[in-house]
């Protein structure tokens, strides 16, 4: 995983770019800034992902083009920026921003933000903003979400640069259709080998020895006996199917008769089960889960296995 995130803001000249950097350097709203601030640089030790963060501001005047071309080619992700007070700004990112990254052949994450929400009249649910973008983010899939702010007051400033390093080190696009709202064939394939090498007895479940055998795996912690129990209701109340009965260990010995009424001690995972919480994890904007399971059984990026697991070396 990389160890820096450079974030490159455009947009149209007044959506309120230079403004939405200082503003988060100085944890306060400033009047009068530059038009184009100088490319500031935070730390890894204070950010969630802790990776060293580059943000870039920038001018979409006609004189500054070079130089723009330049930072889009060098970004890992863009934020298109849009003023909540002028629909023109929020037209222009599909009809010419996001067309105009193509059209330099820039294939990396993009992050829709919305400045000025203080001058915007009346209340608008999370379902109507939702409703606005979606015809971008069908026919734009390098879009991963959208995220509204105000410089001025200011509001969810931190969260543009959040999404942002989110949408480079946990890209949604490889595993989740976002039109279809499935996970990806190779994502599909990737889990379900996860969940097949995890599958000590090979019984076709996990049980809750395995679940926290993969947790320990992953997140060097255990499952907590709630924290199953909230695995199972969230697949009991979508599909029961997606949890099957565990017979007890009743036999003595390979030759003893089964019970006439099995028992069951508890119930595992099934594999379908197993893709849908990872399902449920992109969809509730937690697609880091996913990619830290994925990354620990040795997958990078392009959902592929690394050279170290396909020819892993031994001894000193």
């Amino acid at each position: 995983m990389r160890r820096d995130v450079r974030v490159l803001l455009v947009g149209d000249d007044g959506v309120g770019k230079s403004t939405i950097v200082t503003s988060l350097i100085k944890e306060e709203y400033v009047d009068n800034v530059q038009h184009v601030v100088p490319e500031v640089t935070i730390p890894p030790e204070v950010t969630p992902e802790n990776v060293t963060t580059y943000i870039v501001d920038s001018s979409a005047a006609p004189a500054d083009r070079p130089h723009l071309e330049s930072e889009i080619r060098k970004a890992h992700v863009i934020c298109v920026v849009y003023a909540i007070d002028n629909p023109h700004s929020f037209d222009r990112v599909p009809a010419y921003w996001l067309p105009y990254f193509r059209s330099l052949g820039v294939n990396v994450p993009v992050i829709l933000v919305g400045n000025k929400i203080d001058l915007r009249g009346g209340e608008v649910s999370n379902e109507d903003l939702e409703n606005e973008v979606a015809p971008i983010m069908e026919e734009f899939k390098e879009v991963e979400t959208c995220v509204e702010c105000s410089a001025r007051i200011p509001t969810n400033i931190a969260n543009i640069i959040f999404f942002a390093q989110k949408a480079v080190l946990h890209p949604t696009a490889p595993l989740y259709d976002s039109r279809e709202h499935t996970l990806k064939p190779a994502a599909i394939d990737a889990l379900r080998r996860i969940f097949r090498l995890c599958d000590i007895n090979k019984d076709g479940v996990l049980d809750t020895h395995e679940l926290n055998e993969f947790q320990q795996t992953c997140f060097k912690a255990p499952l907590q006996p709630q924290e199953v129990e909230g695995i199972k209701s969230i697949l009991r109340s979508h599909n029961p199917g997606m949890l099957r009965p565990i017979p007890s260990s009743t036999h003595s010995s390979p030759n003893a008769s089964p019970p006439a009424t099995p028992s069951t001690e508890e119930e595992g995972v099934t594999e379908d089960g197993f893709l849908y919480l990872h399902t449920e994890f992109i969809r509730r904007a937690r697609v880091e889960t996913t990619w830290v399971v994925l990354r620990q059984f040795g997958y990078a990026e392009d959902l592929k296995l690394t050279e170290g697991w396909l020819s892993p070396k031994y001894g000193p």
